[in-house]
Formats: C-alpha cells, structure tokens, sequence
C-alpha cells in the first residue's frame, strides 16, 4: 500500500480529535499526520475524522529516558468507516542520530512536553524493554504468553526488519522474530492459529512459534523462529526470470529456477498435509462448491465497478466459474481444508534447509472466519501459479524500461515469448513439485485450477488500479488470456 496520505488529511487540523485519554493527547499533533502517512493505514473514503484509544501503555525504563507507549487505537473516517490500529511509540527528550528517519514529531504538553516521538520499532533498547517486560505483564497490558516457559534467552540485540510489509517485524538476534500485526482485531488470529497447530505437529516447512503477544481478545504479534534466507520466492524468481530474458545460460534450464519451483512445490504441499491433519476437513458439498461460485461472482461484479477494462470479460470469467461448478459437483467433488489463503512467491523463503512457507494470515483485508473455513488446496496453487507468471512479466517490464532497442516491434515479441515460456517452465515444476509431495494433482482439476486462477487475477486487477496503476497492464493481460481459454 503506498504512503501517499490524503491531502485533506494533512491539512486537518488536530483539534481535540482524540477522545478519552490525557496520555495520549499531547502526542496528537505529530501522530495524526504521520499515520496517515504509513503503508500499513488504510486510506477510506473520507479523511480521518477521529482517534480514540482503546488500550494504552507506558514502559519506562529503570535508568535511562526512553520511554515506550503502546497503543491500541481506534481510527474513525468522515465516510464513518472504522479501523483499530498498534502504535509503538518511543519518546525520549533527546534524539540519538541513528533514530532520526523514525521520527514522528514532538510532544505539546503533558508529562513530555518537547519530547521527541518516533516508531519505536527502530530502537533497539526499547524493543528489548518490550521483549522483556510483556513475559511479566500485568492484566489489561500486552502480554507475551510463551509456548515454553523459558524459550527466549536474554540479550538477543533486536533489529528491525525493513521489508515492504503491512505489518511490521523486529528481528532479535537472528534466532527469533517478533511480528507485530498493525491492524489486529479481536478473536482468534489465522497466523497464531496455524502457527501453533503447525508447530505442535513438528513441521518441518514453516517457521516454530514461540509465543503470542496479546492484550484482552486482541493477539498483537507472535512471537516466531527466525528464518535466516537467501531471500524470499519473488526476489530469486524475479532474478531468474531476468537472466532468462537476457539469454544467460543455465538460467531457463532444471539447472535454474526449474529446480527451485519443483523444490517449493514439495515444500506447500508438505504444509498442506499437516494443515490437512491439524485442521478440521470437510468433503465439499454441491451447495458449498456453489457458494464458492457466488463469492466469485460477487468479487467480479464489484472488480468490473472498479476496474473498466474487466467489463468486456465479465460474461467469459462469469462461464469459467461455471465450469469449475460442473466439473466439481459432476466429478469426483473436492476436499475443502485449511489453506494458506494468499499464497504467492513472496510468501516462501529459500534456506539452507529447504523452502519453507510463511505468512498465514489469509488474503489481505479478509475476515479471520473465512480464512479459517475449509477450502480447495488449488485455491493456493493457483495463487502461486499467478504468482511465476507475474514475476515473468515484471522482469520483462523492467528489462524493456531499461533497454529502449528492445522497443522494436519484433525484439519485444521475442521477448515476451521468453518470459512466457519461463513462466511456464516454473509453473510445470511447481505443479509436478506440488504432485509428487502431496495428495492432489492439480493437473486432475483443470476447471477448478483455472477458476481460482482467474479470481486471483480478478483480485489483483483491483489490487494494482488502486495502488499501483503502472502494473496493472499485468493481470489485465492474464485476464485477457484466460478468458480467451489460453
């Protein structure tokens, strides 16, 4: 999501828009632009109207001047929409330099006036303070409930983790991980469920869980192994896709992202074994195949309000969900289980130990009871499958920008020819990868693959018109090919 605030927003003045609480206040001036302003804010119709905590809490250190606020806030729109948000605020009268890019203003009256306010995610002292004082928290404050009592060692040195993410990640010592979810809700949370299960049941493809941070109904972050990695799937098949298209040798080959795909396929498929023996399952009924459809169809009629270009294929996408209705309920039906629910290569990570998936908290802006209801494993396959086709043309687009002689009508049809034929090689292995390691062949259901497949395009047309309209020629052209029934 970008940081492109709302310029009304900007401009608002602060008034009294904080409700209920005299700790927080004197921080509004700097905290209300600077929200605004983070990847992992939602940006609704209409300006924020409104803040309102609903928990917060101060940790100060025995010596020293740092102080960290935790609050859980409640964001209100013009539009009347709502969110809840986890600040980490660090305060402290004097700024060290190495904390100037995380600076969010300064404090106007109360018991900081003049103190600087910055994300604290970024000072590491305040992070171990964190680490430390929540494995001995009083009722009504964040509390790290640890699956074994005396699992994190003292004087791991906390580091904070940069990668574009909508949540936010401290890394300590490189053996754990604590990722903060900066838009929690109450009830049960997809990833501290599945992380748990999966770590009871001795899986070998997913990161162990170490704890859970929590407040009242609200689970904060969780505390994870950390996954030291060559790099996620996205990076290293971008990179791959790139050598392809200049012609480097080894790079299109089994020798070259071929290997990987077939290895990462192993890896989902083991996971989606244990999902399927730590979960409940369920034979998907005719009537349920048929809701699936309707979600489908919903999700298109809205896509089709927001995104042009999808009108003239609406009726063509509309039949291919269809088809997946009649292969699924005429045929052998499907087994509906906990899935992934927003698997994509940027979701797996290369180590030394072999492919290992991650990130299990469902499809962005997804409820947390449909990410736990049971679903076709192909749904996640063909998140991954979209995934090597748009890495394909995300290399292409770069390489294209970068030399203007491939401009030529000619050069850029080869070269889109290449990048077709390498995603193609990557998704054949992902898929016989998939097969060997697992129960189902999605070659078995080519219907149901290209249903899913197609949603998932559908999702990402929305996705890209909205925030990053310069790529959103990407799905639209895998629209424009799965409606033509290539």
């Amino acid at each position: 999501m970008p940081t492109v605030a709302c310029a009304s927003c900007l401009a608002a003045e602060p008034g009294q828009a904080l409700r209920g609480d005299e700790l927080l206040r004197p921080l509004l001036p700097a905290l209300r632009p600077w929200l605004v302003t983070r990847r992992w804010f939602t940006h609704e119709s209409g300006c924020l109207q409104d803040l309102s905590p609903l928990t917060d809490t101060v940790l100060e250190q025995p010596r020293g001047e740092a102080v960290l606020v935790h609050a859980l806030l409640t964001a209100v729109h013009t539009s009347g929409a709502a969110r809840r948000y986890q600040l980490l605020l660090g305060l402290r009268p004097r700024l060290a330099p190495r904390l100037n890019a995380a600076v969010v203003g300064q404090a106007v009256g109360g018991r900081w006036d003049g103190w600087w306010i910055y994300e604290a995610t970024d000072d590491p002292e305040l992070m171990s303070l964190l680490l430390e004082r929540t494995q001995t928290a009083r009722p009504g404050t964040p509390r790290l409930a640890l699956t074994r009592p005396g699992s994190v060692p003292g004087g791991l040195v906390p580091r904070p983790l940069k990668a574009e993410q909508t949540n936010s990640a401290v890394v300590f010592g490189n053996r754990l991980m604590l990722k903060l979810f900066r838009q929690p809700q109450p009830g049960p949370h997809p990833e501290a469920e599945v992380l748990t299960a999966l770590t009871a049941a001795g899986s070998i493809s997913t990161p162990r869980l170490h704890g859970r941070l929590t407040v009242g109904d609200y689970v904060l972050g969780v505390l994870q192994e950390f996954l030291p990695a060559d790099g996620d799937g996205w990076d290293l098949a971008v990179r791959h896709a790139t050598d392809s298209l200049r012609g480097h040798e080894g790079a299109a080959g089994l020798g070259g992202f071929s290997a990987d795909a077939y290895a990462m396929g192993e890896s989902v498929a083991r996971t989606h074994r244990l999902l399927a023996e730590t979960f409940p399952r369920r034979y998907l009924t005719e009537k349920q195949i048929c809701g699936i459809v309707d979600q489908l169809d919903e999700r298109l009629r809205d896509a089709a309000g927001r995104v042009p270009e999808l009108v003239p294929h609406t009726e063509r996408i509309a039949e291919i969900y269809r088809d997946f209705a009649r292969a699924a309920c005429q045929g052998r039906g499907l087994d509906g289980q906990r899935i992934h629910g927003d698997l994509h290569l940027g979701q797996v990570l290369r180590t030394q130990t072999g492919w290992k998936v991650i990130d299990f908290e469902g499809e962005p802006g997804g409820a947390a009871d449909d990410q736990g209801r049971p679903q076709p494993v192909l749904r996640d396959v063909a998140g991954m499958l979209r995934s090597f086709e748009y890495a394909a043309e995300h290399a292409l687009a770069a390489l294209l920008a970068e030399d203007r002689e491939l401009l030529d009508p000619a050069d850029r049809l080869h070269h889109t020819r290449r990048a077709r034929a390498w995603s193609l090689r990557g998704r054949r292995a992902f898929i016989a990868g998939y097969a060997a390691g697992g129960q189902v062949d999605p070659y078995c259901h080519p219907a149901v693959l290209r249903a899913f497949e197609t949603d998932k395009a559908v999702y990402e047309a929305v996705y890209e018109t909205r925030y990053r309209p310069d790529k959103r020629f990407i799905p639209l052209n895998a629209i424009q090919r799965l409606a033509a029934g290539r």
